[in-house]
Protein backbone atom coordinates (compact mmCIF):
# COMPACT_ATOMS: atom_id res chain seq x y z
CA UNK A 1 0.00 0.00 0.00
CA UNK A 2 0.99 3.64 -0.46
CA UNK A 3 2.73 4.92 2.68
CA UNK A 4 3.38 8.52 3.69
CA UNK A 5 6.98 9.66 4.21
CA UNK A 6 6.30 13.31 5.03
CA UNK A 7 4.06 16.10 3.71
CA UNK A 8 3.35 15.64 -0.02
CA UNK A 9 5.69 12.64 -0.25
CA UNK A 10 4.73 8.94 -0.37
CA UNK A 11 6.20 5.63 -1.43
CA UNK A 12 5.20 2.08 -2.30
CA UNK A 13 7.50 -0.94 -2.51
CA UNK A 14 7.33 -3.87 -4.89
CA UNK A 15 9.12 -7.20 -4.54
CA UNK A 16 9.93 -9.18 -7.66
CA UNK A 17 12.48 -11.68 -8.95
CA UNK A 18 15.24 -10.90 -11.47
CA UNK A 19 17.49 -13.76 -12.62
CA UNK A 20 16.53 -15.74 -9.53
CA UNK A 21 17.28 -12.86 -7.15
CA UNK A 22 14.48 -11.35 -5.09
CA UNK A 23 14.66 -7.56 -5.44
CA UNK A 24 12.72 -4.80 -3.68
CA UNK A 25 12.13 -1.60 -5.63
CA UNK A 26 10.42 1.59 -4.54
CA UNK A 27 8.21 4.07 -6.34
CA UNK A 28 8.29 7.57 -4.83
CA UNK A 29 5.30 9.88 -5.21
CA UNK A 30 5.49 13.67 -4.96
CA UNK A 31 2.39 15.85 -4.85
CA UNK A 32 3.04 19.20 -6.48
CA UNK A 33 1.35 22.39 -5.34
CA UNK A 34 -1.30 22.22 -8.07
CA UNK A 35 -2.37 18.75 -6.91
CA UNK A 36 -0.50 16.93 -9.67
CA UNK A 37 1.25 13.69 -8.77
CA UNK A 38 4.79 12.94 -9.95
CA UNK A 39 5.66 9.23 -9.93
CA UNK A 40 9.35 8.30 -9.76
CA UNK A 41 10.43 4.80 -10.86
CA UNK A 42 6.97 3.23 -11.31
CA UNK A 43 6.11 -0.20 -9.98
CA UNK A 44 3.02 -2.35 -10.62
CA UNK A 45 -0.01 -0.74 -9.02
CA UNK A 46 -2.74 -2.68 -7.30
CA UNK A 47 -6.34 -1.40 -7.48
CA UNK A 48 -5.95 -0.30 -3.85
CA UNK A 49 -2.86 1.80 -4.61
CA UNK A 50 -4.50 3.31 -7.67
CA UNK A 51 -7.42 4.32 -5.46
CA UNK A 52 -5.05 5.83 -2.91
CA UNK A 53 -3.35 7.85 -5.63
CA UNK A 54 -6.72 9.12 -6.86
CA UNK A 55 -7.54 10.27 -3.35
CA UNK A 56 -4.40 12.40 -2.96
CA UNK A 57 -4.12 13.97 -6.42
CA UNK A 58 -4.01 13.52 -10.18
CA UNK A 59 -1.20 11.53 -11.77
CA UNK A 60 0.30 13.78 -14.45
CA UNK A 61 3.98 12.81 -14.61
CA UNK A 62 5.62 9.39 -14.72
CA UNK A 63 9.41 9.31 -14.59
CA UNK A 64 11.70 6.44 -15.61
CA UNK A 65 14.80 7.98 -13.99
CA UNK A 66 17.47 5.77 -15.54
CA UNK A 67 18.07 3.27 -18.32
CA UNK A 68 17.65 0.48 -15.78
CA UNK A 69 14.40 1.59 -14.08
CA UNK A 70 11.76 1.32 -16.77
CA UNK A 71 10.25 -2.17 -16.46
CA UNK A 72 6.81 -1.01 -15.34
CA UNK A 73 6.59 2.31 -17.20
CA UNK A 74 4.21 0.99 -19.86
CA UNK A 75 1.91 -0.55 -17.27
CA UNK A 76 1.85 2.68 -15.27
CA UNK A 77 1.11 4.79 -18.33
CA UNK A 78 -1.72 2.44 -19.28
CA UNK A 79 -3.20 2.99 -15.82
CA UNK A 80 -2.89 6.78 -16.21
CA UNK A 81 -3.24 7.48 -19.95
CA UNK A 82 -3.53 11.24 -19.44
CA UNK A 83 -0.12 11.39 -17.76
CA UNK A 84 3.15 12.27 -19.52
CA UNK A 85 6.04 9.82 -19.45
CA UNK A 86 9.60 11.12 -19.04
CA UNK A 87 12.69 8.95 -19.33
CA UNK A 88 16.45 8.94 -19.12
CA UNK A 89 18.55 9.90 -22.14
CA UNK A 90 19.13 6.81 -24.26
CA UNK A 91 16.15 4.91 -22.86
CA UNK A 92 14.19 5.13 -26.11
CA UNK A 93 16.99 3.32 -27.92
CA UNK A 94 16.61 0.53 -25.37
CA UNK A 95 12.81 0.67 -25.22
CA UNK A 96 11.49 1.91 -28.59
CA UNK A 97 8.05 0.68 -27.50
CA UNK A 98 7.80 3.63 -25.07
CA UNK A 99 6.09 5.76 -27.68
CA UNK A 100 5.50 9.36 -26.67
CA UNK A 101 8.17 9.28 -23.98
CA UNK A 102 9.82 12.65 -23.45
CA UNK A 103 13.55 12.56 -22.76
CA UNK A 104 14.68 14.22 -19.56
CA UNK A 105 16.99 17.18 -20.08
CA UNK A 106 19.58 18.73 -17.80
CA UNK A 107 17.11 21.42 -16.77
CA UNK A 108 14.01 20.64 -14.70
CA UNK A 109 10.75 20.70 -16.61
CA UNK A 110 8.75 23.91 -16.02
CA UNK A 111 5.93 21.79 -14.60
CA UNK A 112 8.03 20.81 -11.59
CA UNK A 113 11.02 23.17 -11.61
CA UNK A 114 9.79 25.19 -8.62
CA UNK A 115 9.51 22.09 -6.45
CA UNK A 116 11.99 19.53 -7.77
CA UNK A 117 15.59 20.07 -8.75
CA UNK A 118 17.50 17.44 -10.72
CA UNK A 119 21.04 16.46 -11.66
CA UNK A 120 22.23 14.04 -14.32
CA UNK A 121 24.84 11.81 -12.73
CA UNK A 122 27.49 11.88 -15.41
CA UNK A 123 30.19 9.32 -16.05
CA UNK A 124 28.00 6.21 -15.82
CA UNK A 125 26.37 5.93 -19.28
CA UNK A 126 25.02 2.44 -18.62
CA UNK A 127 22.43 3.96 -16.30
CA UNK A 128 22.26 7.67 -17.16
CA UNK A 129 20.54 8.17 -13.81
CA UNK A 130 18.94 11.46 -12.81
CA UNK A 131 19.02 12.30 -9.08
CA UNK A 132 16.29 14.49 -7.58
CA UNK A 133 15.85 16.96 -4.74
CA UNK A 134 12.38 17.69 -3.37
CA UNK A 135 12.83 21.20 -2.04
CA UNK A 136 9.91 21.46 0.39
CA UNK A 137 10.80 18.32 2.32
CA UNK A 138 14.56 18.57 1.66
CA UNK A 139 14.53 15.00 0.39
CA UNK A 140 17.05 13.41 -1.97
CA UNK A 141 15.52 10.79 -4.30
CA UNK A 142 17.97 8.23 -5.71
CA UNK A 143 17.49 5.15 -7.86
CA UNK A 144 20.49 2.80 -8.18
CA UNK A 145 23.40 5.13 -7.46
CA UNK A 146 23.18 4.59 -3.70
CA UNK A 147 21.61 1.52 -2.11
CA UNK A 148 21.07 -0.06 1.31
CA UNK A 149 19.37 -3.45 1.36
CA UNK A 150 17.91 -3.43 4.85
CA UNK A 151 15.55 -5.76 6.62
CA UNK A 152 14.74 -9.46 6.62
CA UNK A 153 15.82 -10.69 3.18
CA UNK A 154 16.11 -14.17 1.64
CA UNK A 155 19.58 -15.69 1.85
CA UNK A 156 20.44 -15.01 -1.80
CA UNK A 157 19.44 -11.34 -1.49
CA UNK A 158 21.45 -10.96 1.74
CA UNK A 159 24.47 -12.54 0.09
CA UNK A 160 24.19 -10.34 -2.99
CA UNK A 161 23.82 -7.22 -0.84
CA UNK A 162 26.88 -8.18 1.20
CA UNK A 163 28.88 -8.90 -1.94
CA UNK A 164 27.98 -5.52 -3.43
CA UNK A 165 28.65 -3.69 -0.13
CA UNK A 166 25.11 -2.44 0.48
CA UNK A 167 23.87 -4.76 3.21
CA UNK A 168 25.01 -2.84 6.30
CA UNK A 169 25.21 0.77 5.14
CA UNK A 170 24.30 3.21 2.42
CA UNK A 171 26.89 2.83 -0.33
CA UNK A 172 27.55 3.06 -4.03
CA UNK A 173 27.20 -0.64 -4.89
CA UNK A 174 30.12 -2.47 -6.45
CA UNK A 175 27.93 -3.18 -9.48
CA UNK A 176 27.77 0.58 -10.12
CA UNK A 177 31.46 1.17 -9.38
CA UNK A 178 32.36 -1.36 -12.07
CA UNK A 179 30.60 0.60 -14.82
CA UNK A 180 31.95 4.09 -14.09
CA UNK A 181 33.49 5.36 -17.32
CA UNK A 182 34.50 8.89 -16.34
CA UNK A 183 35.62 9.38 -12.74
CA UNK A 184 36.10 13.13 -13.16
CA UNK A 185 32.53 13.61 -14.43
CA UNK A 186 31.16 11.37 -11.69
CA UNK A 187 33.01 13.33 -9.02
CA UNK A 188 31.61 16.63 -10.34
CA UNK A 189 28.08 15.23 -10.23
CA UNK A 190 28.55 13.88 -6.71
CA UNK A 191 29.80 17.25 -5.48
CA UNK A 192 26.81 19.04 -7.00
CA UNK A 193 24.43 16.65 -5.24
CA UNK A 194 26.20 17.14 -1.91
CA UNK A 195 25.66 20.89 -2.28
CA UNK A 196 21.92 20.35 -1.87
CA UNK A 197 20.70 20.84 1.74
CA UNK A 198 18.90 17.50 2.00
CA UNK A 199 18.02 15.95 5.35
CA UNK A 200 16.40 12.75 4.07
CA UNK A 201 17.32 10.16 1.44
CA UNK A 202 14.87 7.86 -0.33
CA UNK A 203 16.51 5.15 -2.41
CA UNK A 204 14.86 2.60 -4.67
CA UNK A 205 16.74 -0.32 -3.05
CA UNK A 206 15.51 -0.13 -0.30
CA UNK A 207 16.16 2.33 2.55
CA UNK A 208 14.66 5.60 3.67
CA UNK A 209 17.20 7.50 5.77
CA UNK A 210 15.93 10.26 8.05
CA UNK A 211 18.82 10.58 10.47
CA UNK A 212 22.21 11.99 9.44
CA UNK A 213 21.20 11.52 5.82
CA UNK A 214 23.63 14.05 4.38
CA UNK A 215 26.53 12.45 6.22
CA UNK A 216 25.49 9.03 4.96
CA UNK A 217 25.56 10.22 1.36
CA UNK A 218 28.88 11.98 1.90
CA UNK A 219 30.32 8.70 3.12
CA UNK A 220 28.83 6.78 0.20
CA UNK A 221 30.05 9.34 -2.33
CA UNK A 222 33.57 9.24 -0.90
CA UNK A 223 34.16 6.63 -3.59
CA UNK A 224 33.79 9.46 -6.13
CA UNK A 225 35.07 12.48 -4.20
CA UNK A 226 38.28 11.15 -2.63
CA UNK A 227 41.43 10.75 -4.64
Amino acid sequence: MLEAITADLWHVQHDFVVSGLRVSSRMTVVRLRDGSLWLHSPVPLSPEVRQQLAEIGTVRYIVAPSKTHHLFATECLAAFPDASLYGAPGLLQKRPDLRGMRELSRSPEPAWAQELDQIFFDGIPLGNETVWFHKASRTLIVTDLCQWWQGDLPFTARAFAALTDVRNRLAVPRTIRLVVKDRHAARASAERILAWPFVRVVVAHNAIIDGDAHAAVEQAFAYFTRG
